[in-house]
């Protein structure tokens, strides 16, 4: 093959050009191809399913979509969204023992905590952070703590203007009001569903 030969890609002679003389050249012509085009019945399928469901969201209520965020889809069980710090039911005390493994095992590396002894001689948790901008989510930390202190909760919720907001352990703490609310999930060392059954009372020795 010559040095021309080579240039010249088009070598076969099977190229078609498509539609290579059909392109209109007259105002007129344009307006046909327009007309033709859009008289098929493709466009009136799409538009029947359009004003169909048009008139069931107008006149029977059916809306295809969700109103956020008056309406929320329902998330799945093992969804995994921001931490939330759990508190002992009986006592009301925080889980958490600050032994530190969430700090050690997170690769993001976005968990910040300090500890000290209180007043009960227990060790607690004085500053606990989450880097929310950080956080990719990958669990490590709920999976290795031994006292089911940090899970992941359903809330997906945590734009904010500030970035300090990302990181409060307020936010992700239960409240001791809210005790009787919080979910407990399923792990070594959480509370069974038979637990009140299996309560017997201490027998005296005298």
């Amino acid at each position: 093959m010559g040095f021309n030969e080579f240039k010249n890609r088009n070598i076969s002679e099977d190229y078609v050009t498509v539609q290579e003389d059909n392109y209109p050249k007259t105002s007129w012509e344009v307006f046909k191809q327009v007309i033709s085009r859009s008289v098929k019945g493709e466009l009136f399928v799409g538009l029947k399913i359009t004003f169909g469901i048009m008139t069931r969201a107008l006149f029977k209520g059916e809306m295809a979509t969700v109103q956020y965020p008056k309406e929320k889809l329902p998330i799945g069980p093992r969804y995994r969204a921001v931490h939330k710090l759990l508190r002992l039911l009986e006592s009301g005390e925080e889980r958490c023992i600050g032994c530190g493994l969430c700090e050690k095992i997170c690769i993001a590396n976005c968990i910040r905590m300090e500890t000290k002894i209180d007043e009960n001689s227990r060790k607690v948790a004085t500053q606990y952070t989450i880097n929310m901008g950080r956080c990719i989510f990958c669990g490590y930390c709920a999976e290795v703590c031994p006292e089911l202190a940090i899970v992941h909760g359903g809330r997906y919720e945590n734009a904010s203007e500030q970035r300090a907001h990302f990181s409060l352990k307020e936010d992700i703490l239960t409240s001791a009001d809210g005790l009787g609310a919080q979910l407990e999930f399923d792990g070594f060392g959480s509370v069974s569903k038979d637990a009140d059954k299996k309560i017997k009372k201490t027998p005296l020795s005298y």
